[in-house]
């Protein structure tokens, strides 16, 4: 019922790395602009802080994950980020990640992990620069 659906699993996979991007890079907008506005807008992150090196992966990787540039590095570091953030700020409040607001750190970590192994998927800068020079993307 579902063989089908196999050609469209590059499509896809563009889909979910500009989505994830996205919504990652918009962690670290928060975080630096305050926007969008909300809890974690980061006003008073100290400058040396463990959210302030987060913020820029998040800004910088989450826009690279976007637009498919250098994406497996990207990825990469993004996915190791979310390790750290949840073993060192969402475990220690409780073993369960529901409970400790780190599903979020895991799934993203464990998203990005993909890409490092995947590739970038459609629709990616990495892919149209690989085939401009002849490279397989």
């Amino acid at each position: 019922m579902f063989e089908g659906l196999s050609k469209y699993s590059n499509n896809a996979l563009g889909v979910l790395r500009i989505v994830s991007g996205l919504i990652f890079a918009e962690h670290g907008t928060q975080k630096f602009l305050s926007f969008p506005a909300g809890d974690a807008a980061g006003a008073g992150l100290a400058l040396a802080s463990p959210g302030h090196y987060a913020g820029i992966v998040e800004l910088l990787a989450g826009f690279l994950i976007t637009i498919g540039l250098f994406t497996r590095p990207a990825a990469f570091l993004a996915s190791g980020t979310m390790a750290v953030a949840y073993w060192m700020v969402h475990a220690p409040q409780n073993f369960f990640p529901v409970n400790n607001g780190g599903d979020a750190a895991i799934l993203y970590c464990f998203v990005f992990l993909l890409f490092v192994f995947t590739g970038p998927g459609a629709w990616s800068l990495d892919a149209a620069i690989s085939k401009r020079k002849g490279a397989p993307a």
